[in-house]
């Protein structure tokens, strides 16, 4: 396909993409089927990756798992459906995960502080900030997914539609996403269901330093870490060692000499392992990196920005005229007007309505960071994926930022807090919506979805999932009690303290400028800072799967030429993200098996002293034969013939 003369740069991409669907072909997309199967399946994963939030601070991500599930009644039970009908499924159903995710790593603090809040406290927050994250995103599709199709990867998203592509065409590619499919389920299953080897072997390489090392032995990082490549995951993984093996033991060190707690500690360092000066200190450092990160990440994108915008505005005033452009079905969006009027109303609802006391100017801060931040996590999770995305980094950064401004305007104690708490629990569902928004995008674009139908499903997926994500939170706090040791709610409680320590003048801002100005180092080496700032704010077991499945596609791309490196990274993406299908559909299972108090982790310790080399040797296999699917079967039939 020619590119226009007339068209913008963002209407085209370096080379045209021809999508798995093409733009002539008419198909069933937007359905009652797969409105009503996608809301069921958003309400069900967001209520499940409520409990694992609450639990461990972290969620699942839902758009691959929904997209089999869609698959399985769809072409399996009922004998019907298409590519884009499972895909506006997946659409819908993954909003209540991110959704979930937004709301608990904020709403709980409000409970940690003794308030009860109202359901529908919960249900606007939900509502307006996945609202605002979804009509954001509208201008930026052009720039982040097309513009940018070959720079950013998306995992999840280009992952979801190798799956759906696959489950459509059968044959060997079929093949290899669900023989991973079949082998991260079965290790997934083994290792965090029944116990068989450890999910976090880890190492002390210097005890009394603090310098610790592990591995989450997972198979959906190890599939992420080959499909974003070598480079992203090495910058991911620089920033984890700079701050688990620089700054923590060398706070270690200078701690031997402190008796008391150094702020916001309430024991002195000696008394902290790694974790407790990761959770005390590091992660501030984290927070200001990404903050920084996200600002250079900003201005770096704002002439694509604002070309996207201008894109926007013209299509208004053709629309006001009466000369709307006609676009190809494959880049037709909501009308820029749904985001000027999206956003406007937001504002005006924000400033009167009681349930949210945010105000005016606490509505306006919304608008702003809102914004920013969609900006910078759709981009985040084209880089890392959205199992990476540091939306409570980003969240503390509002956070920070909007108490200062709310201190600055006389608002203290109890109200500011709730306010200021309010403002960022809004961003925060933004921020997780549009990361998902942004996965879900790539993965229309690459199996020929129509954008507009997409971002109604998006809309109607945050409806239907802010309904009922209030009556989870107050649930599950009734039943087990958030703040307790069965849900202990870290990123709320990170949150709380935050908030509480800006009120109350007691932020440790030595560690979030520290953090600004190592970001601002890496900008001026002409190094990404934010993948870098996302590594440093994370804990380095996370990052270290992902360099290791970066590292394989990085001798995939040395040792393969031509024909045969495509073949390989192509083999590579399919198996890795049946990798990530099968631990992502596993971790939803025990959740609910846990949320239902079912017993698993029989045979957990069985190996003794040996738990953590046992892990790595059973994880090194699962490495291995990502190695072996991708180029090495390849490698030895060419050295043999």
């Amino acid at each position: 396909m020619l590119k226009d003369d007339k068209s913008s740069p963002l209407e085209s991409t370096p080379e045209e993409y021809q999508p798995y669907i093409p733009e002539s072909e008419l198909t069933s997309e937007f359905t009652v089927t797969s409105i009503i199967m996608g809301s069921v399946l958003g309400i069900v994963f967001g209520a499940a990756n409520a409990y694992l939030g609450l639990k461990v601070g972290m969620t699942v991500s839902a758009s691959i798992p929904v997209a089999v599930i869609s698959m399985g009644i769809l072409r399996g039970m009922l004998r019907r459906g298409t590519v884009l009908e499972n895909n506006m499924v997946q659409t819908i159903g993954s909003a209540g995960e991110s959704l979930a995710a937004g709301v608990i790593f904020t709403i709980p603090a409000l409970i940690i502080w003794g308030l009860k809040p109202e359901i529908t406290k919960i249900f606007l927050i939900s509502l307006i900030g996945g609202w605002l994250g979804v009509a954001f995103m509208i201008p930026l599709r052009r720039f982040l997914i097309v513009k940018e199709h070959k720079s950013l990867p998306y995992p999840e998203g280009t992952a979801c539609a190798k799956v759906l592509i696959a489950g459509d065409t059968g044959g060997v590619k079929a093949k290899r996403v669900f023989t991973g499919l079949g082998v991260g389920a079965v290790y997934k299953f083994l290792m965090g269901g029944l116990g068989l080897w450890k999910e976090h072997p880890q190492w002390n390489l210097f005890r009394g330093a603090n310098m610790k090392i592990g591995v989450d032995a997972m198979p959906a990082l190890l599939g992420v870490g080959f499909i974003i490549g070598p480079r992203i995951a090495a910058y991911l993984f620089a920033g984890g060692a700079l701050g688990w093996l620089v700054f923590i033991p060398a706070i270690t060190v200078i701690g031997r000499g402190l008796t008391e707690p150094l702020f916001p500690a309430t024991v002195p360092i000696s008394a902290l392992d790694a974790h407790g000066i990761w959770t005390n200190y590091i992660r501030y450092v984290g927070a200001g990196a990404v903050s920084l990160g996200g600002v250079a990440s900003l201005i770096k994108a704002a002439p694509t920005i604002g070309r996207s915008f201008k894109l926007g505005f013209r299509e208004i005033i053709h629309g006001l005229s009466g000369a709307n452009e006609v676009r190809r079905r494959t880049q037709r969006d909501l009308p820029m007007l749904v985001v000027l009027i999206g956003a406007a109303a937001a504002a005006v609802i924000l400033a009167f309505i009681p349930q949210v006391p945010v105000k005016l100017i606490g509505a306006i801060l919304v608008v702003i960071f809102s914004f920013f931040f969609v900006t910078v996590s759709s981009r985040i999770v084209g880089l890392i994926g959205s199992s990476s995305n540091p939306a409570s980094g980003m969240t503390i950064a509002t956070l920070l930022a909007t108490s200062l401004i709310l201190v600055a305007f006389g608002w203290r104690g109890q109200a500011g807090m709730v306010a200021a708490l309010s403002v960022g629990a809004i961003v925060c569902v933004a921020v997780a919506i549009a990361g998902d928004t942004s996965q879900d995008l790539k993965t229309g674009f690459l199996v020929g979805a129509t954008p507009m139908k997409q971002q109604i499903g998006e809309f109607l997926g945050v409806a239907t999932s802010a309904l009922v994500v209030g009556w989870t939170v107050l649930i599950l706090h009734k039943g087990y009690g958030i703040g307790s040791a069965e849900l202990p709610a870290p990123q709320a409680t990170l949150m709380s303290m935050v908030v509480k320590g800006v009120m109350t003048g007691a932020i440790p801002w030595t560690f979030v400028f520290i953090g600004m100005a190592t970001a601002l180092f890496v900008e001026l080496v002409g190094v990404s800072s934010l993948p870098f700032a996302v590594g440093l704010y994370l804990p380095i077991e996370l990052s270290t799967p992902v360099i290791i499945g970066g590292l394989v596609r990085g001798f995939v791309e040395k040792r393969s030429r031509g024909e045969m490196l495509a073949e390989g990274r192509e083999a590579g993406v399919l198996y890795g993200s049946g990798l990530i299908a099968g631990d992502a559909l596993v971790g939803i299972l025990l959740s609910i098996l846990v949320w239902q108090g079912i017993r698993t982790q029989f045979a957990t310790g069985w190996m003794g002293p040996l738990s953590d080399w046992g892990t790595l040797a059973i994880f090194g296999l699962l490495t291995m034969s990502l190695w072996w699917i991708s180029v090495g079967r390849r490698l030895i039939r060419d050295k043999n013939s």
